[in-house]
């Protein structure tokens, strides 16, 4: 999918970039509207993605790119909006990959039953079809980090596409709240990707909660290379649903 300037075109999302049943995954989501911007924006500029409905898989969508905003919909509704922000996000700090690779086993979603089992991000899919991602505390942190073991799997002509880079910032924010009432439906997600990620390669994501609203849950999370390289950033609000009536 490409768009330029008042031009519309359109997206179908693959039922592999799926989030909650039925639904595609927020982050990839966000992250390929706000690619969108690509031949306007210089730089690692960041990108607010509001996400208004659940976008469904497999459907054909319409995408509407105006001046200095995006927006995803469907039969008339919209389902997302982006627009670029002159700030940077603030990144959680860095976990070195063995850190965050033995985090993982404090993940939550292995313990009971996952509320999203077949999410591209932190689903239990096959190696090689999803990013299994699965973020637990770190100790003696306020954080959770996983350590990111790209597949090739995930690749667009050698590199990872910053749709998957927004994905693997999405998931990990949202299970910072594991204990709060997380990780709850992606609301809004800002992010910043700095660097690209390869295939093959191994990286840290990191995140953390940095606040509650009712049913709106703060955080941020990052990428970082095992040096501990800034990859990429996000800001995230996250949206526990209302009780069922």
């Amino acid at each position: 999918m490409t768009t330029s300037a008042g031009l519309e075109t359109g997206l179908t999302v693959p039922a592999r970039f799926r989030g909650p049943e039925g639904m595609a995954n927020g982050g990839w989501i966000a992250g390929t509207l706000a690619g969108t911007f690509a031949e306007t924006l210089n730089g690692p500029h960041a990108v607010e993605v509001t996400l208004r409905r659940p976008v469904p898989l497999s459907t054909a969508l319409d995408v509407s790119h105006v001046a200095n905003s995006a927006s995803l919909s469907h039969e008339g509704q919209v389902l997302a909006e982006a627009i670029p922000v002159a700030e940077d996000v603030t990144p959680p700090p860095f976990v070195p990959f063995a850190d965050a690779a033995r985090a993982e086993a404090g993940f939550a979603g292995f313990s009971g039953e996952h509320p999203v089992p077949g999410c591209f991000v932190c689903g239990l899919r096959h190696p090689g079809d999803g990013l299994r991602l699965f973020p637990g505390p770190v100790e003696g942190t306020g954080v959770v980090a996983a350590g990111w073991r790209v597949p090739v799997t995930v690749t667009d002509e050698g590199v990872v596409p910053d749709a998957v880079v927004w994905a693997a910032l999405d998931c990990p924010s949202g299970w910072a709240h594991a204990g709060n009432g997380g990780p709850g439906l992606l609301g809004r997600i800002t992010a910043q990707v700095f660097r690209r990620v390869y295939p093959n390669g191994t990286y840290s994501v990191v995140a953390r909660a940095t606040g509650r609203d009712g049913r709106k849950l703060f955080g941020e999370s990052a990428i970082y290379e095992v040096d501990g390289a800034l990859v990429a950033a996000a800001r995230t609000t996250w949206i526990i649903p209302a009780p069922a009536a």
